[in-house]
């Protein structure tokens, strides 16, 4: 028997490649220059054109997510024949991968979700279980949110990022605050106790709530008759509100309900508990000692 020595002046030149081969390896790298052009050309578009920063991040990320199905789809195409005859001879392998990478898949799954039931976009603020707060970033696997808290009750951002993966979306329940987009009908509540002067609290709550949506009073109906007839539902009242609620026999609750702009409720409600309470703190007032009825002698 001989054996081969090879030859270390040998380069790649000499290496054969299967014409195939060849065409495919040229055909994706062709489709791969050409989604990096189209990006290129697309993000100067966007930037250039798109004044709004929460408009050109909502269209960057989504141009972003749309290149990238572009991408995978035409290299499924390119190599479809080439990953057919591969995935035939690797059942197995396959079975055990989808197994080790179910999680993967469920967050794909919950993405083709959210995406089929238009859940929620750029700069929606959601809550999903314990997590709230407004999207800043989605894609495939994943989704980030701005965190708003602490608890469900403030419009405040804390400063952290919760990072999401979109197999929530497949389990959970999503709630989005931002459906009716620029302008929402903002709740919170007041407590008081039934001895109080709910009533005055009531009548100052309803006065300084009509006084800070006075201005934009009139937009937010025109946007809510608009997004109505869009929707085909019944366009809902706008104007302010003051209603009461009994959670315990010992207990007031003044709901309010007021038309703002998505931006400014937490600014909205905290100006109008400051006229609220610059008018009394409403609390019950303690009864008086009774006056002495004569002097000591």
């Amino acid at each position: 028997m001989h054996s081969v020595i090879p030859n270390p002046a040998m380069g790649l030149d000499s290496v054969p490649v299967p014409d195939k081969l060849l065409t495919l390896l040229i055909s994706s790298f062709l489709l791969v220059l050409a989604i990096i052009l189209l990006r290129f050309v697309m993000v100067r578009m966007i930037r250039s054109w798109i004044a709004s920063v929460e408009i050109r991040r909502r269209w960057l990320v989504q141009t972003r997510n749309a290149l990238f199905l572009l991408l995978t789809l035409g290299l499924i195409i390119i190599w479809g024949a080439e990953l057919r005859t591969f995935a035939l001879s690797i059942v197995a392998i396959a079975v055990a991968f989808v197994v080790a990478t179910k999680e993967l898949i469920l967050c794909a799954t919950g993405s083709i979700l959210k995406a089929g039931a238009g859940s929620f976009q750029i700069g929606d603020r959601i809550q999903i279980k314990d997590f709230r707060g407004d999207v800043i970033d989605q894609n495939l696997f994943a989704t980030t949110i701005m965190e708003i808290g602490p608890g469900k009750l403030t419009h405040q951002r804390t400063g952290r990022v919760i990072v999401l993966p979109n197999s929530l979306f497949v389990s959970e329940p999503v709630t989005n605050e931002s459906y009716t987009h620029e302008y929402v009908l903002h709740v919170f509540t007041v407590p008081f106790r039934r001895s109080d002067n709910w009533r005055g609290a009531q009548q100052a709550l309803l006065a300084a709530a009509r006084k800070h949506c006075q201005a934009h009073l009139s937009d937010a109906r025109k946007h809510m008759r608009r997004l109505a007839e869009r929707q085909g539902l019944d366009a809902p009242s706008v104007d302010p509100r003051v209603t009461v609620q009994v959670p315990a026999p010992d207990e007031i609750h003044l709901v309010v309900r007021v038309p703002v702009n998505a931006a400014q409720r937490g600014g909205i409600e905290q100006a109008i508990l400051a006229d609220l309470f610059r008018e009394g703190d409403f609390q019950e007032k303690p009864d008086e000692p009774p006056a002495e009825s004569g002097q000591k002698s």
